[in-house]
């Protein structure tokens, strides 16, 4: 754990007593603040009171009292409205922070030559930030993984000049987080999400530029038009900025151009990997992910050889395009992870022949804009909220599908048909889990529909694991 000593002797409200919540509230007790938490829920309340920390509803307390407010990123801060405790604690002119910000103040304070990477982007965050660790990891450096993937940001062993902390960032977190100030700043890309968190496109690309704005070096992905136009800000200032592009080469970052990786060398150019020869990395969206990566840990020092290396290891995240099996000829995907539209579109560019699971909580926008991708559709599958809306779509562009309404139905149903197809054109075949849309109509999260579809898969006969296949 980290002890938050910037709030020795004050008094800090903590609202959201969950993962890291909880840690958050533990972290400033034992850093000597006075801690006051509190969360709707009874159970976590309880949860918080079993660890010692005091719980109470500062409701009809003077809040003006506190220091700070440190909201868990679940609890909206803005829209669709600030939450309660987020409208007392600005009535009393008490500041709003979360868990990063602590983690940036705090080193800061102590051990400001830490290095601190940190990674945002609406798609591809985690593999990339996954990735970072694994290649530090292989090159012998001491690393911490944490934040929005794996471990509370809180959680990790305390600050040291030679250990390097490699953290996730969801906007809901950096929108807490506003001296957020990394060693390296990674910003892959964006697009439409969140909007009922932040109200608009426009306003959820600004909250993500944080990141990147406080950062000694930015690595910036420039495919799309908001995120091009944060590497000009950034580069109009001269600061320090990288960028990473899947469409041209650049003259300071990484390439990834037919999946080959190239950084310039003088006027010369660097291959640095071949990604279509990686087992698991497959596609643009993830030939992105390993430039920013690249980029990364060579601004970190690492040699060419070390990142090569730790590159070609890397075995990939569980729900992101996971291979997950194989029968006969086809190949069984899970990319559950895949909760919008933009997502799906990556998996869906990774195959040319694909029987397609899809559905669940739908988003804005359905999946209209996937419609240069359905000509590799086979079929469709289509499960949760989201079934009959996907199914209009699909039908109006003449592509085969069916209302499976359940995992349980559509995994046999999908394998079925791809074996006997594939058997037809003699051609790789994919079964993919890639859901354009949230879960939470019919599973807790994205990793529990995930972890099903796996569970259905290998249940099959003759099924081969891909631990095996490989």
């Amino acid at each position: 754990m980290i002890p938050i000593t910037c709030f020795k002797g004050k008094r800090v409200a903590v609202f959201g007593l969950g993962g890291s919540g909880l840690v958050t509230a533990e972290a400033l007790s034992a850093g000597g603040a006075q801690v006051v938490a509190w969360d709707d829920s009874e159970a976590s309340r309880a949860a918080a009171e079993a660890k010692g920390l005091q719980v109470a509803d500062w409701r009809d307390t003077e809040f003006g009292g506190f220091s700070a407010l440190v909201l868990s990123p679940g609890v909206p801060l803005t829209h669709p409205e600030p939450h309660w405790s987020v409208k007392i604690a600005k009535a009393a002119g008490v500041e709003v922070i979360g868990d990063i910000e602590l983690f940036a103040r705090e080193r800061r304070a102590v051990c400001p030559k830490a290095p601190f990477v940190a990674i945002t982007g609406t798609n591809g965050k985690s593999t990339t930030t996954a990735l970072i660790a694994h290649i530090l990891k292989a090159a012998g450096r001491d690393v911490q993984l944490g934040g929005n993937i794996g471990r509370a940001v809180l959680s990790l062993e305390p600050f040291q000049t030679d250990r390097i902390y490699v953290v996730e960032c969801s906007s809901f977190q950096i929108d807490l987080a506003p001296t957020i100030d990394p060693t390296v700043g990674i910003h892959l890309n964006i697009s439409e999400d969140h909007l009922d968190r932040h109200g608009s496109i426009e306003q959820y690309a600004a909250v993500k530029e944080r990141l990147v704005q406080g950062a000694g070096v930015a690595v910036v992905g420039i495919d799309d038009a908001f995120s091009r136009a944060m590497a000009e800000r950034r580069e109009a200032k001269g600061l320090e900025t990288k960028r990473i592009s899947t469409h041209d080469s650049v003259p300071h970052g990484v390439w990834a151009i037919a999946g080959r990786l190239t950084e310039p060398h003088g006027r010369a150019q660097m291959v640095v990997a071949d990604m279509s020869r990686h087992p698991v990395l497959k596609g643009i969206h993830n030939a992105q992910n390993a430039a920013a990566a690249v980029a990364t840990v060579r601004s970190l020092g690492l040699g060419l050889d070390e990142v090569r290396a730790g590159l070609m290891s890397f075995p990939g995240l569980a729900h992101r395009m996971e291979p997950i099996a194989s029968l006969g000829p086809v190949r069984i995907v899970n990319d559950s992870k895949a909760t919008n539209a933009d997502a799906a579109a990556r998996a869906l560019a990774s195959f040319d022949r694909i029987y397609w699971i899809a559905g669940g909580k739908p988003k804005t926008g359905g999946i209209e804009s996937l419609k240069a991708y359905f000509p590799k559709i086979a079929k469709a599958y289509l499960i949760g909220v989201a079934a009959e809306n996907f199914a209009a779509t699909l039908e109006g562009a003449e592509v085969p599908c069916v209302i499976s309404g359940t995992l349980d139905e559509a995994v046999p149903a999908a394998l079925a048909d791809a074996l006997e197809g594939a058997e037809a054109v003699g051609e790789e075949t994919v079964v993919l889990l890639s859901p354009a849309c949230a879960s939470f109509d019919q599973f807790k999260n994205f990793e529990a529909r995930g972890d099903h579809f796996r569970a259905l898969v290998l249940a099959l006969p003759d099924v081969v694991p891909f631990q095996e296949v490989n």
